[in-house]
């Protein structure tokens, strides 16, 4: 269901207050071993006013279809460099420019209060909020490498160690993080989904030649309601390879984040949330599990066929390259 009643709090991701506010400052200022977020006036072409006020207001921007905000760059800037909300050198699968520098996952624009649904079968790893890298965030092994995060969230709805099954609701919708509150209301509420496969952020649509990770291909789809043709089998974390990203770890304490792992597939995930939101902090990024694994059709949209019944595209209009 959509439009369930959220706090303030909630919404923003705003307790604890102080935590946030030295969060939002390595945005701005960064720290020892992370670079400050880079923007300039193109980044105004990612705020979406016909996307964000209707949806800040609890309505759907397209009835039944979720529109896609921002689509996963194929052509991010160096880590080293800082995270950029800029648009400049940005390109989606289709070589236009609906995302922006630094984009990562795929953001689906709902309004606040929306239930967020597993895209896949899956064992839950972490659950952490950090208000400078997306708020409330829900992260999910689904096995054979594949790893998803669902951020902004308002409320998660499971635990870590939880298994979930295709399509259960896993959290309620909202804008948390500091993207929500510097813009608001012009800032879009929406679901940020990460997607990783074979240890890197993956982009789940594909291009021409590619396989794409939806199960309808390029197209999302709420689950159908069909049972899983293969039970769930964990991706094989290894030991070896969250030793190494201890040692090569540079900050204290993202490595008190990753000891603080109950198992190895926790810790393991903590490591991989790591490396891959401050790649920074790191000397090298050492691979995480054992075995390789093709990409398939494995998918759905993160959100219920009562909701929903698929995604609308950004126009061409707001996706042409600018040069």
């Amino acid at each position: 269901m959509y439009g369930t009643r959220i706090t303030m709090a909630e919404l923003f991701g705003l307790s604890p207050w102080r935590k946030r506010l030295h969060e939002a400052s390595i945005t701005f200022r960064g720290d020892e071993a992370t670079p400050p977020t880079r923007f300039d006036l193109t980044s105004l072409r990612i705020l979406q006013p016909r996307l964000s006020f209707p949806l800040w207001l609890g309505r759907r921007a397209n009835g039944r279809k979720v529109p896609i905000y921002n689509f996963f760059c194929r052509t991010q800037t160096p880590p080293q460099e800082g995270w950029s909300v800029r648009v400049t050198v940005a390109r989606d699968y289709r070589g236009l420019q609906a995302t922006y520098d630094s984009h990562n996952g795929t953001d689906f624009a709902i309004p606040p209060g929306t239930t967020v649904v597993a895209a896949a079968t899956g064992r839950v790893l972490r659950i952490s909020s950090e208000f400078h890298r997306g708020g409330l965030k829900i992260f999910i092994d689904h096995g054979s490498s594949i790893i998803t995060s669902y951020n902004h969230l308002a409320r998660s709805l499971v635990q870590v160690g939880d298994l979930v099954h295709r399509g259960d609701p896993i959290a309620l919708s909202g804008m948390s993080g500091l993207d929500g509150v510097v813009a608001f209301p012009f800032s879009t509420p929406h679901v940020h989904f990460n997607v990783w496969h074979d240890g890197i952020h993956t982009d789940p649509f594909a291009a021409e030649g590619e396989v794409s990770l939806w199960k309808v291909p390029n197209n999302p789809k709420p689950w159908d309601g069909q049972p899983d043709t293969q039970p769930y089998e964990p991706t094989p974390w290894s030991a070896e390879g969250v030793e190494r990203a201890l040692a090569a770890c540079l900050h204290a304490d993202a490595k008190a984040d990753i000891l603080s792992g109950q198992d190895l597939a926790q810790r393991a995930m903590n490591a991989h949330f790591q490396l891959t939101y401050f790649p920074t902090r790191f000397s090298e990024k050492p691979r995480l599990f054992n075995g390789t694994f093709p990409r398939a059709p494995f998918l759905d949209l993160p959100f219920s066929s009562a909701d929903f019944d698929g995604v609308e595209f950004p126009s061409e209009a707001r996706s042409r390259v600018v040069a």
